[in-house]
């Protein structure tokens, strides 16, 4: 069996293509960026949230694996598109002959990210959760007319600063952001986010630590 790393993933252009064709059909449904940039901001926070708490080596470089094909399924539909993409996973990394094990881990951790149907089934999985769901940045909206933003648009544009913090010690994870109340009110943000929140306070149970969210300097959750 193959020993898939990440750069493998990363370079290889059938699945690079999928990812692009992905964040072309959010882009005319207008959605914010699913492409290459959040993939692998995706990525490098879930690896960093398991090397934080200490995981082995191979654990994170799944998760890596994870975080960056997770959203491959958009290229078909939106709707369902965590089980699409295990499917498209399982196919890809079974052609490219990924250890079943491994590969079985990282179909598992896709089909279950997405808030409408997913759960934390495993650490790969809920650090995925949790690096997916905290992705919220100015730089992700596509529409540069401020005047025909939607809500979704609003809340990522209005965030100034997000940080994700993991303070393994304290078994802390902490979603620090500054959001611009001219430009959305905070309870706006839950209206989009708190079920995204939800799941990921339930992926931290998971990996038995506390998820906190903080907004303008105020505790929230």
């Amino acid at each position: 069996m193959s020993h898939i790393t990440y750069e493998n993933i990363k370079q290889h252009s059938e699945i690079n293509a999928y990812i692009n064709k992905g964040n072309d059909v959010l882009g005319v449904l207008g959605y914010t960026d699913h492409g290459p940039g959040h993939t692998t901001k995706v990525a490098e926070t879930a690896a960093n949230i398991l090397t934080k708490l200490d995981y082995d080596a191979r654990t994170v470089e799944l998760a890596r694996i994870a975080g960056y094909i997770h959203d491959i399924g958009n290229m078909a539909n939106r709707k369902d598109h965590a089980q699409t993409g295990a499917l498209i996973v399982f196919t890809l990394l079974r052609k490219l002959n990924m250890d079943p094990t491994e590969l079985a881990e990282i179909v598992a951790a896709v089909g279950n990210h997405d808030e409408d149907c997913g759960i934390a089934i495993s650490p790969i999985s809920a650090a995925l959760i949790i690096a997916d769901k905290t992705d919220v940045r100015r730089s992700r909206v596509r529409n540069f007319d401020i005047s025909t933003f939607d809500i979704h648009d609003r809340v990522n544009y209005a965030v100034t600063h997000s940080g994700l913090d993991i303070d393994a010690k304290s078994k802390i994870i902490s979603l620090n952001l500054e959001i611009d109340n001219n430009i959305c009110p905070v309870m706006d943000y839950f209206e989009i986010f708190l079920s995204r929140m939800l799941m990921c306070r339930k992926s931290a149970d998971f990996l038995d630590i506390t998820f906190s969210l903080v907004i303008n300097n105020a505790k929230i959750m």
